[in-house]
């Protein structure tokens, strides 16, 4: 499961590289793609990077193109399923929820209940 910051950075990766599977990007320009409030530091950016390659979302290469550092990145099988598991993730959290206003209510429905009785 990633935090908050590393799914922040894994959704503009995963936006990029969604259709082709490979992207080159520079680090200033993933900076742009993440939320400004955060303040993103490229040093922070490249341990995201480098966490997220080693748990096998995608294969991160570092090259200088131009006099400025680039990145390539290709999406592997986790990189692929990073939708789907957040929209899975956004799911579960909605069922459990549910569950728990349903739980609360009928915990007050059964005390109201015996109340009355007794």
């Amino acid at each position: 499961m990633l935090n908050r910051r590393e799914s922040e950075v894994m959704g503009a990766v995963y936006s990029l590289c969604s259709e082709k599977g490979i992207c080159l990007i520079s680090p200033a320009e993933l900076l742009v793609m993440l939320p400004q409030s955060k303040k993103y530091t490229e040093e922070q950016l490249e341990s995201i990077l480098s966490e997220l390659a080693l748990d096998n979302y995608f294969e991160l290469l570092s090259s200088e193109r131009r006099g400025e550092k680039t990145y390539v990145i290709s999406l592997r099988a986790n990189g692929y399923a990073f939708k789907r598991c957040s929209v899975q993730q956004r799911r579960d959290f909605a069922v459990k929820l549910g569950w728990a206003i349903t739980s609360a209510v009928i915990a007050f429905l059964v005390g109201w209940v015996l109340k009355w009785i007794f």
